[in-house]
């Protein structure tokens, strides 16, 4: 009888303590804004990497022209 009273005191700490779900919960939301975010620089990379070059060459362009 002592056993069953044991075993039912630590299922009961165990069902109480949800320390462990928040810490996942907290990993899955960090992953999934990583994926978010890895996704938006795979989609506009190459965007970002036309208008940084355009820039470069217009600030070229002013810069070696006489005023």
């Amino acid at each position: 009888m002592g056993r069953i009273k044991l075993v039912s005191t630590a299922l009961g700490t165990l069902r109480g303590d949800a320390s462990g779900v928040t810490a996942i919960e907290y990993g899955l939301i960090a992953g999934a804004i990583a994926v978010a975010i890895i996704a938006t620089v795979l989609a506009l990379g190459g965007d970002i990497s036309n208008l940084f070059g355009t820039t470069g060459s217009a600030l070229g362009n002013v810069a070696s022209s006489t005023l």
